[in-house]
């Protein structure tokens, strides 16, 4: 499985990593893991299928 950081993530759908993070905390974006700082990372797919739901609801 490949995992994204936060910062990829943000650099993916174009946000703020604050607002990524805000995503995981509040579950809109689920974490498939956390790395050694405890920041959360995330499935490639479950990021993709995110931002492609989002646009479908009016955008990011």
């Amino acid at each position: 499985m490949n995992l994204m950081t936060v910062a990829e993530v943000a650099e993916f759908l174009g946000v703020p990593e604050s607002r990524v993070e805000r995503l995981a905390r509040e579950h809109l974006l689920v974490a498939s893991d956390k790395d050694s700082e405890g920041k959360p990372l995330f499935a490639v797919d479950d990021v993709t299928r995110y931002k492609t739901l989002a646009e479908r609801l009016g955008g990011l």
